[in-house]
């Protein structure tokens, strides 16, 4: 059968073509066509509560020990921290050497923007956060838009069905058909991605123009150069090292994913789909299940390294550059902070213009320098911490002994390709012979 999704997104590269011709000849006309675009990420949020669940309870539901799950949530955390303490040091590095800022004047508008960010950053604090994660009911955390809520209570579920054993085998199996469905509405939903993306480009190309990105081009090169250079030099021979695979070859697989965020601006427009092709690629239900949704609020390497040299952009803008010691505790405060931003539209300068407010309240009026860029720069850290979830998840699920090499290495050469139609392997559980490999829950601690 031909892959007829291969059309779909050849539709969706010309509509973010014809977006950007649309935004630069007619700017009115393209922020019109906003709501295309916001419609289309909708769609995908109202999949994802459902995904996360579906996805979770099958993986923790089927393995048999409790204390798997935690060490696999645990390796996921420390690693998540150790990446985005070193995307922060890489930023800090690159910002220190190329002094971006330099320059650049204040202008009224851009004080006032900073001051409606600055009161942004400061709405949520931990505790709020914290609490946060907590739902109102247990059925709200599958409405409410909210990763962690989802997380949360898929985990709760997960661990009741253990508990239950036999007793609980008919309801994952209800679970079960109920994550073929919702894949089923995902796939069809992905059909209207032309439409989301020429909205989305169409609005951000109008809004912005070409005139307010030259002045600030250097940062933004300099933002884009950074993200690359984390990804190949720092994830690439880490991958390479733990999971000997080719990282090249692992991004050419979610071709279409970094396709989507960067033609909507939205990391979470990829979360389903990465759940799915991770587990396709050979990565454990459970580890799949747990690393990426976590790593939507814990792993943003990207953000580390936005907020690093975005800091360093403002203060040198300013006229008040930062001594290292004040680089290192303000960035740190941040980095922590970022966490309970996660997935929160413009968390990141929210959380620039929060940090900054916190620590040093006379450069927060810069961050007005930066709004105007910030949807552009928003999709390089998209972009890389998607990759870095990726990354994570091959790594957690080697390190656990949860990830099947030989079957990535068919994934990756193309003799096993992913069903788009469906977005997940019909056949696993039916008898089939689509995937000849066992369970997670029949697969325990193989040497990694």
């Amino acid at each position: 059968m031909r892959d007829r999704t291969r059309y779909l997104y050849l539709a969706v590269i010309g509509a973010v073509l014809l977006g950007i011709l649309v935004g630069f000849v007619w700017p009115e006309a393209g922020q019109a066509l906003k709501p295309l675009g916001t419609g289309f990420v909708a769609l995908i949020k109202m999949l994802i509560g459902p995904i996360i669940f579906c996805t979770i309870v099958l993986g923790v539901g089927s393995v048999s020990q409790a204390a798997k799950v935690g060490k696999v949530g645990g390796l996921a955390l420390g690693y998540f921290l150790v990446m985005s303490t070193v995307a922060l040091l890489i930023g800090l590095v690159v910002g220190n050497v190329i002094h971006p800022g330099e320059g650049l004047r204040l202008t009224d508008t851009a004080r006032q923007a900073a001051e409606a960010e600055a009161a942004k950053g400061a709405e949520s604090g931990t505790v709020d956060f914290l609490l946060g994660i907590i739902p109102d009911t247990l059925l709200s955390s599958l409405t409410s838009g909210s990763v962690l809520q989802a997380l949360l209570v898929a985990l709760l579920t997960g661990f009741a069905l253990q508990a239950m054993r036999e007793r609980g085998k008919p309801i994952l199996r209800g679970v079960e058909h109920l994550q073929r469905l919702v894949f089923r509405i995902l796939a069809m939903v992905m059909w209207v991605a032309p439409v989301g993306a020429f909205g989305a480009i169409a609005a951000v190309v109008g809004a912005t123009g070409i005139e307010a990105l030259k002045s600030l081009a250097i940062i933004m090169i300099a933002f884009y150069t950074t993200c690359v250079l984390f990804v190949g030099v720092v994830l690439g021979p880490l991958l390479w090292l733990v999971a000997r695979i080719n990282l090249w070859s692992l991004l050419r697989y979610l071709g279409r994913e970094f396709l989507l965020i960067l033609s909507t601006s939205s990391s979470e427009t990829a979360l389903p789909r990465l759940i799915a092709k991770m587990e396709h690629l050979g990565v454990s239900r459970t580890v799949a299940g747990i690393t990426v949704p976590t790593g939507y609020s814990f792993n943003l390497d990207g953000t580390a390294i936005y907020l690093t040299m975005a800091t360093l952009f403002i203060a040198t803008a300013t006229g008040s550059p930062l001594e290292l010691g004040e680089q290192v505790a303000l960035l740190l405060f941040m980095m922590i902070a970022s966490k309970g931003a996660a997935g929160v539209t413009g968390a990141g300068l929210a959380t620039l213009a929060g940090g900054l407010q916190a620590h040093r309240p006379e450069l927060v009026d810069g961050v007005g320098l930066i709004v105007g860029i910030d949807r552009f720069m928003s999709e390089a850290r998209a972009l890389t911490n998607f990759a870095g979830n990726a990354v994570a998840t091959v790594l957690v699920g080697t390190w656990t002994g949860d990830f099947d090499r030989e079957r990535a290495d068919e994934v990756l050469s193309g003799r096993a390709p992913f069903d788009e139609s469906t977005l997940i392997d019909e056949d696993e559980n039916e008898g089939g012979t689509t995937r000849d490999r066992p369970e997670p829950g029949e697969r325990e601690m193989a040497p990694a």
